[in-house]
């Protein structure tokens, strides 16, 4: 199966620790929805990235291929299900392509939050690990 990966699971090296087998395939965007930050994480001393929907705005990220077994493996990490939620999507891979695709969506978005330093930087070597550039998305209002 594809999983669509965001924020912090773009990080090639995070991903091989949480799920050494998932094949990291090309990049890909997931239409009509935004990158933003909710809840708080006792680890990571801030909010954690989720996707909403949004009308127009657009969620670049990559696509793994993954076994059931890895999906698995995600979801304790992504503390599922009580905290984040599977979803199927379609993104539109480098070539113009739909690809149907599971990724993570955070239950409760009432309140955003800011994330901490350490996880943009995270977030940050991630697009870097794929060459996405994205000047300005995690800027601070």
């Amino acid at each position: 199966m594809y999983y669509f990966a965001y924020a912090s699971n773009l990080s090639r090296q995070q991903m091989a620790e949480r799920c050494p087998e998932a094949k990291p395939l090309f990049t890909a965007r997931l239409p009509h929805y935004k990158l933003i930050f909710a809840g708080w994480s006792r680890k990571w001393r801030g909010g954690t990235a989720t996707i909403r929907g949004s009308k127009g705005d657009v969620v670049i990220g990559a696509l793994y291929d993954i076994s059931d077994r890895c999906l698995r493996l995600l979801d304790k990490y992504e503390d599922y299900p009580a905290t984040y939620d599977h979803l199927k999507v379609k993104v539109v891979t480098e070539d113009g392509d739909f690809v149907e695709a599971v990724t993570y969506i955070r239950i409760d978005q009432a309140k955003e939050t800011e994330p901490s330093p350490e996880y943009l930087a995270v977030i940050r070597k991630g697009y870097g690990d794929w060459g996405i550039s994205r000047k300005g998305e995690f800027t601070r209002s």
